[in-house]
């Protein structure tokens, strides 16, 4: 019985160490959908150094901008982005009392 409670003890130690909470772990990783427009307006954000709630007010009006000076009949493909996706932590050795 105590070699029960030390070893969930140690997992639950473990899951704490690694930062990783169950949720997360079992959350799909999906890859996000970029428009160019929207990848352009990052660039320009970049180079003009903007942070916060200044450079999401200038991605979503330069976004807006690119929308309208478009034509209508040119459709741009999406740019898929890799899931940004954490580290898995090493399995804890799994230890029998005997």
């Amino acid at each position: 019985m105590k070699a029960t409670k030390y070893l969930a003890a140690l997992v639950f130690a473990a899951s704490l160490a690694s930062g990783v909470n169950a949720a997360e772990a079992a959350k799909p990783a999906t890859a996000k959908i970029h428009t160019p427009e929207s990848i352009e307006c990052s660039k320009e954000a970049d180079a003009k150094s903007l942070k916060g709630k200044e450079r999401k007010a200038f991605r979503s009006e330069c976004k807006k901008n690119l929308m309208a000076h478009k034509p209508a009949t040119a459709k741009a493909e999406p740019v898929k982005v890799a899931p940004k996706v954490a580290a898995k932590p090493a399995p804890a050795a799994a230890t029998k009392a005997y």
